[in-house]
């Protein structure tokens, strides 16, 4: 009998966008009114279904809505999206979303997602050009000598670094660059790709999850919820070390095993693929790290730095992060003396091997198209802000937990989710008698603990690129998870008596 074998991770999302466009049938539509800042005529606007109208950007607007956020939040551009208005929730005639609208889907996905799939693609491009020029080869070798009886330090190093970016500035899709660079480097260690998965996504998962001064959920989702973000910061930040060690320990721990004994690895069957894909470099027959060499591996680590400083500092976003990719391309290009034909080659077979990525990048942002045009999202939110009414102050934090976790399948983006629901859940604080902050920290943990599993997040994307399915993904993750969700249960809980 012919085994039966795990589904891609196109087919994945393209079964969950059918299971999506069968929801729109059954579940109520329905929609939130939102409020819109707008800067240039200092003025809110009021969305409804039915009209839109014109409000004065004033304190009194804020209050007469229920809103308790700050009018300055506004002013000073912290809140930028529409946000949701507390108690406009209303039923709509249903809008389900038939098959017309499901074979749509991943194609509109694609192109509201055009952004993040070019970044993809610059970047496989670049790829392609680094391995031409023999740099990576080069430089893996050297550090795998370095690290040579001490490889560990690299989990250590890669998990920490990367949480780091993550709690500070949201680093997340951009590491989907990463992979393509460090596998080689992990392989070279002798461990397996699983190790490089890991020590990457968990550590940008762990990262986002307990963000500190991260704009993008910390920061947002506190000025949506009306109080100051450092509100909570110490405890955000005790997670944060108690979450990464944890993750740190859990990777080592595999990766020992694996070194140990490569028959234990979970992907031992996708060895041989990923090996083609990532081939073992040859320590005794490497170039010597010359100072060409040396220039190339500084220009292609610099356009990751200046990544991360637009982003962080200057308000960048996808397409000045795709432009330093590219010029980084062309500068390698020069050094490496490739001429222009080879050069055009190589890049667009480089990006080649990412066009499987961007796709399933696509895909799943086609999930909340479907969910958006069947009126369902809003529906979600409204009966999940029913469910905490009258419970106890301990309960309602792990409540509120797991539903963040279940409401991010439905809204992956963590600036969508913060001003859409914290208008309507952070008020749920006060009538359980606890600060809004626990229900920040439990957006924030619900939020990151799913993204472990999520598949309508990252995760699917980052597999498709060091072909591991799905199904070894969840069999090397899942206990970690649980983990996780025990020790922030027991963080959130003590936050609400301490």
């Amino acid at each position: 009998m012919k085994k039966i074998k795990f589904p891609t991770a196109q087919t994945i999302l393209l079964i969950i966008a059918a299971m999506v466009a069968m929801l729109t049938w059954i579940v109520p539509a329905g929609k939130y009114d939102t409020l819109t800042f707008n800067k240039h005529t200092n003025t809110f606007t009021r969305t409804s279904i039915d009209k839109t109208e014109t409000l004065a950007a004033e304190q009194a607007t804020l209050d007469n809505l229920n809103i308790k956020i700050p009018l300055e939040k506004f002013i000073d551009g912290d809140i930028w999206k529409p946000i949701s208005i507390p108690d406009t929730y209303q039923k709509l005639e249903a809008h389900p979303q038939g098959i017309a609208a499901f074979v749509k889907s991943p194609v509109k996905g694609i192109i509201e997602s055009a952004d993040i799939i070019f970044l993809v693609l610059i970047i496989g491009g670049l790829i392609g050009i680094m391995n031409a020029s023999g740099a990576f080869d080069a430089g893996i070798a050297w550090l795998a000598k370095a690290l040579k009886g001490r490889e560990y330090i690299l989990i250590v190093l890669i998990t920490g670094l990367i949480a780091l970016g993550g709690t500070t500035f949201g680093l997340a899709e951009e590491t989907i660059a990463f992979y393509p660079i460090l596998i080689p480097v992990f392989l070279a260690a002798k461990y397996d790709a699983m190790v490089a998965l890991a020590s990457i996504y968990i550590g940008s998962s762990i990262g986002t999850m307990c963000s500190t001064v991260n704009p993008f959920s910390t920061i947002i989702a506190s000025d949506a919820a009306g109080i100051n973000w450092t509100t909570g910061l110490n405890g955000r930040f005790l997670m944060l070390l108690a979450g990464t060690l944890i993750c740190i320990i859990y990777i080592i721990r595999y990766a020992q095993r694996v070194k140990k004994d490569p028959s234990r690895s979970i992907i031992i069957e996708e060895k041989d693929t990923i090996e083609k894909l990532f081939p073992a470099i040859d320590l005794s027959n490497t170039k010597n790290l010359t100072l060409r060499l040396r220039l190339i591996l500084f220009v292609f680590l610099m356009c990751f730095v200046i990544m991360i400083y637009g982003v962080s500092q200057l308000e960048w976003w996808f397409v000045e992060m795709t432009a330093v990719f590219l010029a980084g391309a062309v500068i390698i290009g020069f050094l490496a003396r490739i001429n222009e034909v080879t050069f055009v080659d190589t890049f667009v077979k480089g990006a080649g091997d990412l066009l499987g990525v961007a796709l399933i990048i696509g895909i799943a942002r086609g999930v909340s198209v479907l969910m958006n045009d069947g009126l369902i999202s809003d529906t979600m939110l409204y009966y999940a802000s029913h469910v905490t009414e009258g419970m106890n102050k301990g309960f309602f934090s792990s409540i509120m937990l797991f539903i963040y976790g279940g409401l991010s399948f439905f809204i992956p983006s963590s600036s969508g989710m913060a001003v859409l629901t914290m208008p309507v859940m952070s008020p749920l604080a006060d009538t359980v008698g606890i600060g809004r902050e626990v229900v920040v920290n439990a957006y924030q943990y619900g939020m990151g603990l799913f993204a472990f599993i999520n598949p309508t997040g990252l995760i699917l994307a980052s597999l498709a690129i060091v072909k591991v399915g799905y199904d070894k993904w969840l069999k090397f993750v899942m206990p970690l998870v649980i983990i996780l969700v025990i020790t922030t249960i027991l963080f959130l809980t003590l936050s609400v008596y301490i």
